[in-house]
């Protein structure tokens, strides 16, 4: 008797806030008054009714259940969180595609003459291998660094070898990702480049391995490497990433440059690939997107975030996260508040929303495969229904000798994100950083880095706020994380992010040269059964 009693309570007290929110439109100001203190009083009574809590049913519970009440019917009342299909533009009225006072600055990253040439300081007699680590990204850290070692020492690098055992487990090689004719080319003044160590007496020489540390400074290399090469002749440094200081002299700066904007260019056959999925995208809208997602698993259990995934995501993250030793145990909730952790497709989404960006906008997604999947994705897709990726812009056939390496697939990514006209970057990993400083160096072309730290507070505030606030939050958080010119220090981050060095202001030129792409090499809509076969053939040497 007491149950049905209690039920018809709450069915009734059901009926009349459906009656009021009916009428709410007719006496907004009052009802709203009166509609906030009619549901008080129906949770106060409903909790009187209810049983003590349980040790497995918190009195929480309640309140919870009271929040979402409310926020349900919050949703028909006009001051509330409703987010717009169109975007506007910001209220700052910033150009949405590209940065201010761009054409200020240009790339500056000529040797000086002070700068001695290859011919003149190479040491006949001494070999350097770096074995890289790490997915694509890492490895053209190491890449780079191992160019600027090689100087340092005065030795001949052999070209570097490319790590087939990290988490990706790509087997491709130095030649099967990067053109490595042109990259010898293209550095003959700086330092030598040699395909293999030559034999000594006809016989392999084996060489001497070693590490440096992290962030290991010329002075570093000259005591802790020279004396090895001087004896051995030929040195292999592992594990080589970033072990060469982010501090060096601006010629050592200007040389890194050298190698990360000109000589470390992709095969052929992956640009030709990356410029068809870019001409596709422009086919589809004059201006588009790339959304580097960073939304993997690896990369959600490297951060040590939760999600609300509950047990399952905990024991499948924490699964993941035992690969790496050297992490310590997460806490989610603090990682989090530090602004650590990705933000969800659903976040990236609204925070581009409130920068601007409307429904009609096209969104080139950079990815792997997204951890929970479409029911990840389907916020995302819902705010920009215009989603493209690798996959729905090429055919499985043109993706075929792609897809079973990691390296490769991410290459598509980077020449489509280098191209884009906006790129937002989801996390300050590898790849985000290399492509926020290419397009510092190129051009300044907008970069958007979420302000993590600070948007979390007005994700978890959001259905407490108009869209109007929350928007203009938004936008307040992020000025300074949009990719504007001389929006960081100098001497401020990693320098592949910002390399101030090689940028200069007023007239100054680029000043070295660089393949560009041509009209020449015109792109088929399509790639042929015969380019197939010839991609398979080169990939597979």
């Amino acid at each position: 008797m007491k149950r049905k009693r209690h039920h018809h309570k709450l069915s009734s007290s059901s009926n009349v806030i459906g009656i009021i929110v009916g009428r709410q439109h007719m006496h907004r100001p009052l009802i709203s008054a009166c509609l906030l203190l009619l549901l008080l009083f129906t949770a106060l009574s409903l909790s009187a009714l209810s049983p003590s809590p349980s040790p497995t049913t918190p009195a929480l519970h309640k309140s919870v259940q009271f929040r979402s009440l409310l926020n349900s019917i919050s949703h028909h009342h006009d001051s509330v969180f409703h987010v717009p299909a169109s975007g506007g533009s910001s209220s700052s009225g910033r150009d949405l595609w590209s940065s201010t006072h761009s054409e200020l600055f240009s790339a500056c990253s000529n040797a000086s003459h002070n700068f001695p040439k290859a011919d003149g300081k190479t040491h006949p007699n001494r070999y350097l291998l770096i074995a890289t680590s790490g997915g694509l990204n890492q490895q053209r850290t190491g890449i780079i660094n191992a160019v600027v070692a090689a100087y340092i020492l005065n030795a001949t690098l052999v070209v570097p070898e490319l790590d087939h055992t990290s988490f990706w487990k790509d087997t491709s090689n130095f030649s099967q990702i990067f053109d490595v004719d042109w990259f010898i080319s293209f550095l003959r003044n700086d330092i030598k480049i040699i395909k293999q160590i030559p034999n000594k007496g006809g016989k392999f020489v084996t060489p001497y391995t070693v590490r440096v540390p992290r962030k290991c400074t010329p002075k570093c290399y000259e005591d802790r490497v020279l004396p090895l090469l001087i004896k051995k002749h030929v040195v292999r440094l592992t594990k080589f990433d970033y072990r060469l200081s982010n501090q060096l002299d601006e010629d050592l700066q200007k040389l890194r440059c050298r190698v990360n904007y000109h000589a470390l260019q992709f095969t052929h056959y992956i640009q030709v690939m990356g410029k068809l999925l870019i001409q596709r995208m422009r086919m589809k809208s004059n201006h588009f997107i790339a959304l580097h997602l960073r939304f993997e698993s690896d990369m959600l259990a490297f951060s040590g975030c939760y999600y609300g995934g509950g047990e399952k995501e905990r024991t499948e993250l924490g699964a993941i996260r035992k690969r790496w030793k050297s992490l310590h145990p997460s806490n989610p909730e603090k990682v989090r508040r530090h602004g650590r952790c990705p933000l969800t497709p659903e976040e990236v989404g609204l925070m581009l929303r409130a920068l601007g960006y409307g429904s009609e906008v096209h969104l080139y997604v950079a990815s792997g495969e997204i951890y929970g999947g479409e029911e990840t994705l389907a916020p995302l897709k819902a705010l920009f229904p215009n989603f493209h990726s690798k996959e729905t812009l090429a055919t499985k056939e043109e993706l075929a000798p792609f897809l079973n390496f990691a390296s490769r697939m991410a290459a598509l990514d980077f020449i489509v994100c280098d191209d884009s006209d906006v790129l937002v970057t989801n996390n300050n990993g590898n790849m985000a950083k290399i492509l926020a400083g290419r397009r510092r160096y190129l051009g300044h072309k907008p970069t958007i880095r979420p302000n993590a730290k600070k948007l979390n507070r007005v994700f978890s505030n959001k259905n407490n706020m108009t869209w109007e606030e929350f928007g203009s939050r938004v936008r307040t958080f992020q000025v300074g994380f949009m990719g504007e010119p001389n929006e960081l220090r100098a001497d401020s981050g990693e320098f592949h992010e910002n390399p101030s060095s090689c940028i200069c202001q007023n007239n100054q030129t680029l000043g070295v040269e660089e393949r560009e792409w041509s009209e020449s090499d015109s792109l088929p809509l399509v790639i042929g059964s015969d380019q197939q076969a010839e991609l398979q053939e080169l990939f597979s040497d």
